[in-house]
C-alpha cells in the first residue's frame, strides 16, 4: 500500500490526503492553470479520484466548473487544491498544496506554447505544445 501524503490550503480550513502513487506529474502552462494559481505554471500530479480524500468537512471546499470537470478550492482562502478531470475519473493535485513531498517529480511541461512570455522554461524536461503525446514537441 502506498504511503499517504497530506495537503491543505493556505488557511488550513480545507485539507486532504492522497496516496503517494501518482501516475504522472507535470507542469501545466495553459492560461486557465496560470490564472487559477496566479503562477507561471501549475505543478501537479495525476491520480485516480478514489485515491484522494478530503479530511475536513466537505462544506469547507468550493468547486468551480461544470459537471465532472471542476477545480476544488478552499471556500475560505481560495487556494486551489486539485482539479477533477478526464470525465471525473482523475484528480490533478496541485503540488504546491502538498505538505509531504511526493515521490514523483514533474516529468514534462504541457501547453508550453501557451506559457507566460516572461517565464522561460530552462529545466531540460520535455515540452509539449498542448497535451503530452498528442501535440507537437517544442524542445
Amino acid at each position: 500500500m502506498a504511503r499517504m501524503l497530506n495537503g491543505s490550503c493556505l488557511c488550513g480550513r480545507t485539507a486532504y490526503e492522497v496516496e503517494d502513487a501518482f501516475d504522472y506529474a507535470m507542469y501545466c502552462h495553459c492560461s486557465q492553470c496560470r490564472r487559477t494559481t496566479g503562477a507561471a505554471a501549475k505543478p501537479m500530479g495525476g491520480i485516480p479520484v478514489g485515491k484522494l480524500h478530503l479530511t475536513t468537512d466537505a462544506e469547507a471546499a468550493l468547486s468551480f466548473g461544470k459537471g465532472e470537470i471542476r477545480d476544488v478550492h478552499c471556500g475560505t482562502c481560495g487556494s486551489l487544491l486539485f482539479s477533477i478531470v478526464r470525465e471525473g475519473k482523475w484528480a490533478h493535485v496541485a503540488y504546491g498544496t502538498l505538505i509531504d513531498p511526493p515521490s514523483l517529480a514533474p516529468q514534462e511541461h504541457i501547453f508550453a506554447a501557451d506559457r507566460a512570455p516572461w517565464a522561460p522554461i530552462t529545466d531540460g524536461l520535455p515540452q509539449w505544445a498542448g497535451h503530452s503525446g498528442i501535440s507537437a514537441r517544442l524542445d
